[in-house]
């Protein structure tokens, strides 16, 4: 209920809005993409067909509840114009994968496959933003 002034010139940082972009997805009491579709996830990506991939990675999407999907057509549609601007932003699919898949997509409980978890994180935002169309469309 904050009322902010945009116009300050401390948002003029795009690090500072990112920052607290990534902070509120982060701090949330569950992810963005639910615990109990965090294996779910993880599963699909693996799958080595791409166009079996996409469409179980849509079906998962379909699947969540109405504010997660709400939510995550916005992000990642205001995602996708930035990787379109990666010439200027030097931000390609892949960087915002990186950037944004463990804050929106993490197990409930750390295992020893921490390194192994984020590689998936990273791919399942890059798929989504790549394939955004075919996904959310």
């Amino acid at each position: 209920e904050e009322k902010l002034n945009l116009d300050d010139s401390q948002w003029e940082d795009i690090h500072v809005v990112t920052g607290a972009l990534k902070m509120f997805f982060r701090e949330l009491p569950e992810p963005l993409f639910p615990y109990c579709f965090f294996e779910q996830f993880v599963e699909a990506i693996k799958i080595q067909d791409n166009a079996t991939r996409i469409k179980s990675i849509k079906s998962l999407v379909n699947q969540l509840p109405r504010p997660n999907y709400d939510t995550m057509k916005i992000l990642f549609e205001h995602l996708q114009k930035i990787a379109a601007k990666e010439s200027v932003n030097l931000m390609s699919t892949q960087s915002l994968g990186i950037v944004f898949g463990p804050t929106l997509l993490r197990p409930e409980k750390e295992t020893g496959n921490m390194a192994v978890h984020m590689l998936y994180q990273n791919q399942i935002v890059e798929l989504m933003l790549s394939e955004y169309s075919k996904i959310f469309g």
